[in-house]
């Protein structure tokens, strides 16, 4: 199974950035700080490459600490770029990014000249929480789902500092399968958008190895490592009583289970990738890609498929420099998809 999504506030949200840019002194993207590759948008990065970045690895009091400090170092190491690890509720942390704004632009924040600040990341990674602790009141609304704000707003957090917040924005086509995976897993995409049980299973792939020993007291299970990702969910269900009539287990129970375990943080401090993975994940999915790019070319050659070709109208307007709307509805889902019912 890809996991995708992209609802058509998402294709607006894109085209509202490219146009708030133009005027924009720092970006500050929040990052989920359990998979802070996964979560980095590329789409956003392409939109935002020559503005200092600011990168919020957030939600870090759920997240492994060890490997924080990896991811830091990391985007730390990037050009024009500065990170910093917090959780949007502490308000002392999320104060201090006021001043590392001034750091990335120091010409920018008086009246004369305000910092315009443009804060964005993928959906559910803690946007609007962050904004109200800033704030000091509730300006946006707020909670644990995917996909709550949908319009752009521009807020004053001081004198000559405007913060202009988007709604969060994943990506038309994940080509790292394991990112689609670890996003469906933090409650960034949308649950009608992937089957509970395969994200589960994959999840618990994962964890298995490096944090086994967090499974095994969180659901009182021996031998961890040892088990098949079914047998370790079929038990998880087990345990918490995730039972159909024969003592059968209620696997989408049992997923359900896990996924809510792991977003809440009752598993333990986790973080589902470092830097080197990562960086493997991709290159692997780039060179996937770039082949299924080549098959279709070959096919289409052939004449066994058709590549459409936007209207001509459209290419006018494109060659202008002029956003065309899609015909159709930019979610792209494709065919092997599993949408839960």
């Amino acid at each position: 199974m890809a996991v995708q999504w992209f609802p058509g506030h998402m294709y607006l949200t894109q085209k509202a950035i490219e146009e708030r840019i133009k005027n924009i002194d720092v970006v500050i993207e929040l990052l989920d700080a359990r998979l802070p590759g996964s979560s980095a948008n590329p789409m956003l990065a392409k939109l935002t490459a020559h503005k200092p970045t600011l990168k919020v690895l957030n939600k870090q009091d759920l997240a492994d600490p060890v490997r924080t400090t990896s991811w830091l170092a990391h985007y730390n190491s990037l050009p024009k770029t500065r990170a910093v690890a917090l959780d949007a509720g502490m308000a002392a942390p999320a104060k201090a990014l006021i001043a590392a704004c001034h750091e990335l632009a120091p010409t920018r924040g008086s009246m004369s000249k305000p910092m315009r600040v443009l804060i964005c990341g993928i959906p559910n990674v803690g946007k609007s929480t962050l904004i109200n602790t800033l704030v000091g009141r509730r300006v946006t609304k707020a909670a644990d789902e995917a996909g709550v704000t949908r319009m752009e707003q521009r807020i004053t957090l001081t004198d000559g500092f405007y913060l202009y917040d988007t709604p969060g924005m994943l990506w038309p086509r994940i080509i790292v399968a394991k990112s689609g995976y670890n996003l469906a897993a933090s409650g960034a995409v949308g649950r009608n958008a992937f089957d509970e049980e395969e994200v589960a299973l994959e999840l618990l792939d994962y964890l298995k190895t490096p944090y086994a020993e967090l499974l095994a007291a969180r659901y009182k299970l021996d031998n961890v490592a040892g088990l098949s990702d079914e047998q370790l969910l079929a038990d998880i269900g087990r345990k918490n009583g995730a039972l159909l009539s024969g003592a059968r287990v209620n696997l989408q129970k049992a997923a359900e289970v896990v996924l809510s375990d792991f977003r809440a943080g009752r598993l333990g401090r986790i973080t589902l990738e470092t830097p080197a993975e990562f960086a493997q994940w991709l290159a692997e999915g780039k060179q996937l890609d770039a082949e299924r790019q080549l098959r279709k070319e070959a096919l289409a050659s052939e004449g066994l498929i058709r590549v459409k070709k936007p209207p001509a109208s459209a290419a006018k307007k494109t060659a202008k420099g002029t956003a065309q709307a899609p015909a159709k509805s930019p979610v792209r889902r494709p065919a092997a998809f599993k949408v839960k019912r």
